[in-house]
């Protein structure tokens, strides 16, 4: 969609708003008017007609009246103006925050976090003026000049047609030079966007940086790219100036030219000081807010800019995950069953799993083992929706996974990556992900089963601590301890675990390695290994290459038979 009629239909949830924005700034035209015409009977009445102060008081008390009903109007004004954008932006930051979320962590892998949180911040911040005040000020420029001619013609018709052939001078240089700034504009946010991307990542990955003493490269490349944007920047700038220059240009020489004509009649006596007075009042008037359009014109070239990032983010298409409406009643137990499974990532692309059958039963532990690539991860993807099967299908306790509303789906299922994600919160809190609503006795015991509970104690503040965004202050174990805890809140009846004890010493393995089988008691359990010695306990190993599974059986089997298992495990030494 183009950027400029998406942004008009974005407006949608300020569309009242709006117009009595625009009623607002059309009554302030209208005591604009009056207020012109009564100076102009005061100064007429008292210094050219002879009369004394006390006649002009009636007049002098409008007058007041109005300058108050005008500073009531521009407060009005403003304030519609901040509840029309922040209606607006809410709408649109909703969009796009749900959109991200429905598109899922497999859309989402080419994406660049610094890029998209730029997007949904500075990016919709951006659209404030376009809708305050650009928006309202088109109807503006049109209903207020209008009105003044309607006035000013009567009184004197030349002026009047000085006024109108002047006029579209100035929104006819505002949209030319525009027009090149816009595309300056356009660049700018691109690489705003690609400023704060790479800056975002480079903060993320600052130890990792440092430790490879690529710290001071990084920093210079960060620098060459704020001076990029500092260039465009002060292009868009300089354009932005011309543009003022011209319109300030053009208004003060027809402003100019009817002062001049009024006061050459004024001397010869062809028109009344009354008149002259009023039309000379107005003249700036009448060209405000059209200058004013010219000034929040760069609004809407800031707008254009930031939501080009925005359309092609909602653009996007989501994932043809499981989209059912049944909602699937609680169970205790969960049998899966993934029936000759076909998946691709890319239309067109090499299948990432070809054929794939697999059946998960309660209180069974699965163990999926393959070289990197082979489709491992595709098929945890598969089953917690997000990625669909090109062909076969998933069945949960014999119902189709696809027919399943997902959110009550994912309500049986603990996810346990090998890297789990530790928010800035605290440990209490972040065990508490899995069941927002849990009791405290019910997080310390999901920590006791995680093995997770004496360490907890030994922080500085206990279950109070605030750990660090990615558990910074964590160890691998112990942040691979809180992800089990949450499993263990949850007690959810199937269990998805990403080799959990990669990585890890030997004590802290063996502290995992007993926490997972509790957690795998009475649960059906999918593990995906990346360390042959963690698989040996499943009941079923399943071996994956290139997408299509080329062995199956218990780790005695699998080792006695000459096949990529058994060159796996010699490959990694693990023991036979």
């Amino acid at each position: 969609m183009e950027v400029a009629a998406w942004l008009r239909e974005a407006r949608a949830p300020a569309t009242g708003t709006l117009r009595a924005l625009v009623g607002t700034g059309t009554l302030g035209g209208a005591l604009l008017l009056l207020q012109a015409w009564l100076l102009a009977r005061v100064v007429a009445t008292t210094v050219f007609g002879g009369a004394g102060l006390s006649a002009s008081l009636p007049a002098l008390g409008g007058l007041l009246a109005v300058f108050a009903a005008r500073a009531g109007i521009a407060w009005l004004t403003e304030w519609l103006g901040f509840r029309a954008a922040a209606a607006v932006k809410l709408e649109i930051r909703s969009r796009l925050i749900r959109h991200v979320h429905a598109m899922g962590p497999v859309r989402l892998i080419g994406e660049q976090g610094g890029e998209l949180a730029n997007a949904i911040a500075d990016g919709v911040e951006a659209l404030e003026a376009y809708y305050a005040r650009f928006l309202p000020q088109m109807a503006l420029a049109a209903l207020i000049p209008l009105s003044i001619l309607a006035l000013v013609f009567p009184l004197d018709w030349i002026s009047g047609l000085v006024l109108l052939v002047t006029a579209p001078c100035i929104p006819m240089f505002m949209v030319l030079i525009g027009k090149g700034a816009e595309a300056l504009n356009q660049r700018q946010w691109r690489r705003l966007a690609r400023l704060s991307g790479h800056f975002l990542d480079a903060l993320q990955g600052l130890a990792t940086l440092k430790a490879f003493n690529a710290s001071r490269r990084e920093a210079a490349l960060v620098g060459r790219l704020s001076e990029d944007y500092r260039k465009s920047t002060m292009a868009v700038l300089r354009v932005a100036f011309l543009s003022s220059l011209a319109l300030e240009f053009l208004a003060t020489v027809s402003i100019a030219l009817v002062a001049v004509l009024i006061g050459f009649r004024l001397m010869w006596g062809d028109m009344s000081f009354q008149s002259g007075f009023v039309v000379l009042l107005l003249a700036p008037e009448f060209y405000l807010p059209l200058r004013n359009l010219g000034t929040h014109y760069h609004a809407r070239m800031d707008a254009i800019g930031a939501a080009e990032r925005m359309v092609e983010i909602l653009e996007q298409p989501l994932p043809a995950g499981p989209r059912g409406r049944r909602r699937m009643t609680r169970a205790r137990s969960v049998s899966v069953a993934l029936q000759d499974l076909t998946a691709r990532y890319d239309d067109g692309g090499p299948p990432a799993l070809d054929g794939f059958s697999l059946d998960l039963e309660p209180g069974r532990t699965v163990a999926l083992v393959g070289p990197s690539g082979a489709g491992k991860s595709t098929v945890v993807n598969l089953l917690l929706g997000f990625l669909a099967p090109v062909s076969g299908r998933i069945l949960v306790n014999g119902e189709p996974l696809a027919a399943l509303e997902p959110e009550s789906w994912l309500a049986h299922v603990a996810w346990v990556p090998q890297h789990p994600h530790v928010f800035h919160a605290s440990v209490r809190d972040n065990i508490r992900l899995a069941r927002p609503d849990a009791g405290e006795s019910a997080v310390v015991e999901a920590a006791r089963l995680a093995e997770a509970h004496g360490f907890i104690e030994a922080l500085p503040h206990g279950y109070d601590t605030v750990v660090g965004e990615g558990g910074r202050a964590l160890s691998g174990g112990q942040a691979q301890r809180l992800a089990l805890a949450r499993a263990f809140l949850k007690d959810a009846p199937l269990v998805l675990l990403d080799e959990a004890s990669a990585s890890l010493d030997a004590g802290t393995e063996h502290r995992l390695g007993r926490a997972i089988e509790r957690l795998a008691a009475d649960r059906s359990m999918l593990m995906i290994a990346h360390r042959l010695a963690t698989v040996r306990r499943a009941d079923r190993i399943l071996v994956l290459d290139a997408g299509r599974m080329v062995q199956s059986g218990t780790h005695a089997d699998l080792i006695a038979r000459d096949g990529l298992y058994r060159r796996l495990a010699r490959d990694a030494g693990a023991p036979t």
